[in-house]
């Protein structure tokens, strides 16, 4: 998506030579403002194929795997656990998904970086990597700490690290607002998420390209180290 395409497109540029993408949905015209992958001709594709026709073009000898299936708690040990993945970068935009995936990893000693919510913001130059119980100002990433302290044993002492790395800026939020301008208040009865179009958090692709940059980065240098 807006984050995860941005992502792949790095790897593949940086000459990584085995990709797997995971997702369900479908290119479509409300996409473009912010995925690499949404372009005319490409609407009504799944964005798997549609990012996998992308990767080609750059490297025709990438391997790259396409699982048109979101990731689901019950379904993570057949499409993460089955596959002997270097790295896993998590673009998840659901808490308890997003938990469950963090927790699988870590379990079973995958590699992970893990990226919080990229919507309502403007600056990329707010977006850093810290270990995922030091993220602040993130809404996405609070409530995937809360759940895993809660209900997958992560430490509750404040003081100690989940040893997760996490994406995340710590500009303050801007919500959509009923005149059709944006607010640094929260909307009453009604939170906004996600980037969808109806009610979601608005969008900039230097901020949500820049999130899958350097989670990318992190992936490529971390990489590079290994192999030193």
């Amino acid at each position: 998506g807006g984050v995860g395409s941005w992502a792949v497109e790095a790897l593949a540029r940086s000459a990584i030579g085995k990709l797997t993408l995971i997702d369900l949905d479908n290119v479509c015209e409300s996409n473009v403002n912010r995925q690499i992958h949404a372009l005319d001709g490409a609407f009504g594709k799944a964005k798997t194929r549609a990012m996998a026709e992308r990767i080609w073009a750059i490297n025709p000898l990438c391997q790259v795997q396409e699982i048109e299936d979101f990731l689901e708690p019950d379904n993570l040990e057949h499409f993460i656990g089955a596959q002997d993945y270097d790295w896993v970068i998590d673009c998840i935009d659901n808490f308890r998904t997003k938990a469950a995936l963090i927790h699988y990893c870590r379990r079973h000693k995958r590699k992970l970086i893990t990226i919080g919510g990229a919507g309502g913001q403007i600056d990329p130059t707010r977006i850093q990597v810290a270990d995922l119980s030091r993220t602040d100002r993130d809404p996405l990433l609070a409530k995937t700490r809360k759940l895993l302290r809660q209900t997958y044993g992560f430490p509750k002492n404040l003081k100690r690290r989940f040893d997760v790395p996490a994406v995340y800026s710590d500009e303050q939020l801007r919500y959509p607002a009923a005149n059709g301008q944006t607010s640094y208040q929260r909307p009453e009865g009604a939170a906004a998420s996600g980037l969808n179009c109806a009610g979601g958090f608005g969008s900039a692709v230097c901020v949500t390209a820049n999130f899958g940059f350097i989670a990318a980065a992190h992936v490529l240098k971390r990489l590079a180290e290994k192999a030193t």
